[in-house]
């Protein structure tokens, strides 16, 4: 089975849909693992954990930002690069994001991709996952997922590596209805309506 360690690079980690991911993950796996959350001071910690431990995989859980990594996953990555671990573990990737289409994570990928390349380390299995942001709060759309999920930890497992796509099986109207209502609706309670929302400019006058 192998030894694993999962790093959230998400930048709101302890509250963040990339934790109840792992928590799945970690579920599903049922095998020996440690899990941190990058944080601003803790990088170095998190490193040496991965000197000292032959760990077999590292599976890296993270929303997409940007269209990219988020910036303090990128601080890890650069620190790591630094860094040189003897027996590297095979680097997994479980990426989230909240647009309909998995393909919106493919930029965020290949990054990862080349800094695995870059620094010799092979790359796992991959699940992308689509209208992450809704889907945990949906029991039916978090149950699917946790399927995937489920089939994904099972690849780490034996060793035997996929990759693997999620979204909400609905169709992108809906999706984009459903979408555009709870926006409007959060936008209220944060007293902004949907013209202000609608706007290019951010910064107040």
């Amino acid at each position: 089975m192998g030894k694993l360690i999962i790093i959230n690079g998400s930048p709101r980690a302890p509250k963040s849909n990339s934790k109840i991911y792992s928590e799945i993950f970690i579920n599903k796996y049922k095998g020996e693992v440690d899990y941190f959350n990058i944080t601003k001071t803790n990088n170095n910690q998190i490193i040496n954990k991965l000197v000292e431990n032959n760990y077999q995989h590292l599976l890296f859980v993270f929303p997409l930002y940007a269209d990219a990594l988020p910036v303090g996953l990128l601080n890890f990555l650069k620190e790591l690069e630094t860094n040189n671990i003897e027996n590297k573990p095979t680097i997994s990737i479980m990426i989230n994001c909240g647009f309909f289409e998995t393909k919106q994570n493919d930029i965020a990928i290949k990054i990862m991709k080349m800094f695995a390349k870059r620094n010799n380390y092979n790359i796992g299995s991959i699940l992308r996952i689509a209208s992450g942001e809704a889907t945990p709060y949906f029991k039916f759309f978090k149950f699917l997922l946790t399927r995937k999920i489920k089939k994904f930890a099972k690849s780490l497992r034996t060793t035997k590596y996929v990759n693997l796509e999620y979204t909400m099986p609905i169709s992108k109207k809906m999706f984009l209805k459903a979408s555009t209502k709870y926006w409007i609706k959060y936008g209220e309670r944060n007293k902004i309506n949907q013209n202000e929302m609608s706007t290019m400019k951010i910064e107040g006058n």
